[in-house]
């Protein structure tokens, strides 16, 4: 498998995360150290700075730390030169760690590598892959509430079916869904996933 030649800067939790994604990106990774980044001014002012000159694209784990550590980046950072690659919520254990983490989800280092390419191509970095076709209708907020995803008493439950069967996270948020959805698939392909839930 060749890798992916990624102009972004690639924003992981930790050293195994990157250790993995060596492996399959030929670009800058940048460590947050997980929580660190909370307290590291310096550390802020670099990915700022890395936003300005190539943009950035967020990977971590799809645990509730991971979408902390995102949003976090993306309240500090100008959110128009971050990029989000979402990894599927997969149960299972890293092969270093004795348990699983608290919410028995594999991370980053524990995912396969082709699950991890998906992600990041399906995130709209810049590299050598060609673009998805853009759909002539972007999919809306209109419509995850059209497809009962937003707005009704079933809702997070439908929402949670709908995640799991495209492969992303239970924690992204309906907000969040918009601009990941239209990197993944067109509004055709939209409705006829929603149609089966």
């Amino acid at each position: 498998m060749t890798k992916l030649k990624i102009k972004e800067a690639v924003i992981v939790e930790g050293k195994y995360d990157k250790i993995k994604l060596s492996s399959l990106i030929d670009g800058l990774i940048i460590e947050t150290h997980g929580f660190q980044i909370f307290r590291d001014k310096k550390q802020l002012s670099f990915l700022r700075k890395m936003a300005d000159t190539r943009g950035l694209l967020v990977l971590t784990d799809s645990d509730g730390a991971g979408f902390q550590i995102r949003h976090y980046l993306t309240g500090a950072i100008d959110p128009s030169k971050i990029k989000h690659a979402y990894i599927p919520d997969i149960l299972g254990k890293e092969r270093r760690k004795e348990k699983p983490s608290s919410e028995g989800k594999l991370g980053v280092e524990g995912l396969p590598v082709e699950i991890l390419r998906e992600a990041i191509l399906r995130a709209g970095v810049s590299c050598g892959e060609e673009p998805r076709a853009v759909s002539s209708h972007p999919i809306t907020k209109l419509d995850l509430f059209e497809a009962g995803l937003t707005g009704r008493d079933d809702s997070a439950a439908r929402r949670r079916r709908f995640l799991a069967s495209v492969g992303l996270p239970e924690h992204l948020s309906a907000n969040s869904m918009v601009p990941v959805l239209n990197s993944m698939m067109t509004y055709e392909e939209f409705m006829e996933r929603c149609r089966g839930l």
